[in-house]
């Protein structure tokens, strides 16, 4: 079956038809130019935006880790009960606060037990003294029979060895007094380790009370009162110090001559960017030597932290920066695109509104506080030249533009 041709449609195919062989006879082999020539002659539609000068800022950029100032592992330092905890997980502690506390009454009764015995010490001492006292009176009285003795032997009236015996009560008495004084010596002995013992006890009992070494913020408690602790065994709880706090990132290590020229006129300021708050800090650290695998090599800033937006473990973007390079020539980077030859922008000839390729050298790119991304023109662009911003898709060298009201307004 066949369906019905309506005759306007049939005329309008036919006339379709007659068109397009009348554009492809009169098109053969001169197409390009015409078109070219109609592209000239029509006005693109852009946007512009005229290169300008500014101070900008010679920073570098990086990812950092922060990292506690100081981190100590509280232990104990006597063995004994943990009998009571004066503070919370997580909680900020300063300097010298107690934190812990050791069951105290074991070495109280060691104190006790030495006290008692130094009082036995100081007894025996006393004693020991007086021996020697009554030796030192025997002596004395022994000797002079033994000289009694001795002149009455000469002169006939006493035998020798009544002579001899005199003699040997002196010496027996000189041999009791030496002893006596050794006793008094070793009295002093024993009493002076008997202190040493008590001082060493009282100097464990003071251990029972665990303070904070540093200020900063403390841990999980990991050992719970009730439990027994060794000394100088299993921490007791971490404290980190947050106020003030490092941040720790790593730069390539062609940049090292920059920051260590820029570093010795005054410490390099640092940001550091959590994604929510950004902390300034100084430089206080350039590691000496390059890691070998990266190519990189290690810095680290300082930060009050005043505020605690740092926490140790985060992980910051780092800006350093090294100087502020004052009327350096600057486009958008949107205006600068990318093509066989490098890097070009559209420039904008403002008397007869025509367009040509201009190569420039882009030197780094910079996004400033308060707008979009900069690029940074080393060579190809002066101050005051128009460049494309929008609009530059549909642009051939010479072309006329017509611009669209926006940038190059304000």
């Amino acid at each position: 079956m066949f369906s019905r041709v309506n005759p306007r449609n049939v005329n309008a195919i036919l006339l379709t038809a007659s068109v397009a062989a009348f554009l492809s006879s009169s098109g053969c082999g001169n197409s390009a130019p015409n078109v070219s020539a109609m592209q000239m002659e029509q006005e693109v539609p852009v946007r512009t935006v005229p290169a300008r000068t500014a101070d900008v800022p010679l920073e570098i950029s990086a990812v950092g880790n922060v990292e506690a100032l100081s981190s100590v592992d509280v232990k104990s330092r006597v063995a004994g009960q943990i009998r009571q905890v004066f503070f919370a997980e997580g909680q900020n502690v300063t300097a010298g606060q107690l934190l812990f506390e050791i069951d105290p009454e074991p070495l109280q009764d060691q104190i006790a037990q030495i006290q008692a015995d130094l009082a036995k010490d100081a007894a025996l001492e006393r004693q020991a003294r007086a021996n020697v006292a009554k030796d030192e009176a025997m002596l004395k009285q022994t000797k002079a029979l033994a000289e009694r003795d001795l002149q009455l032997q000469k002169e006939g009236v006493i035998s020798t060895e009544q002579t001899e015996q005199a003699v040997a009560s002196g010496d027996s008495a000189m041999a009791t007094l030496e002893a006596d004084k050794a006793a008094v010596e070793s009295a002093m002995a024993t009493a002076k380790s008997d202190r040493a013992r008590l001082a060493q006890t009282e100097l464990q009992l003071t251990y029972t009370k665990i303070a904070a070494p540093i200020t900063g913020r403390a841990g999980s408690i990991l050992v719970k009162p009730g439990n027994l602790v060794k000394d100088n065994d299993a921490a007791l709880v971490t404290l980190l110090q947050t106020a003030p706090i490092a941040v720790s990132f790593g730069v390539p290590q062609n940049l090292l001559p920059q920051i260590t020229r820029y570093n010795a006129d005054r410490p390099l300021e640092v940001e550091a960017n959590t994604g929510s708050a950004i902390a300034k800090g100084k430089l206080v650290f350039i590691d000496n030597s390059v890691d070998a695998a990266t190519g990189t090599i290690k810095l680290k800033a300082r930060f009050d932290n005043s505020g605690h937006v740092l926490w140790p473990g985060l992980f910051v973007n780092v800006k350093a920066r090294l100087d502020l390079e004052r009327g350096r020539v600057v486009v958008p980077s949107r205006t600068v695109q990318t093509g066989p030859q490098g890097k070009f922008v559209w420039v904008m000839n403002t008397q007869n509104k025509t367009v040509a390729i201009r190569p420039v050298v882009v030197e780094r790119i910079v996004k400033p506080e308060n707008g979009g991304e900069v690029s940074v023109i080393g060579e190809g662009v002066k101050p005051g030249e128009m460049v494309i911003s929008e609009g530059q898709m549909r642009l051939m060298p010479g072309a006329k533009v017509r611009i669209l009201p926006g940038e190059s307004q304000t």
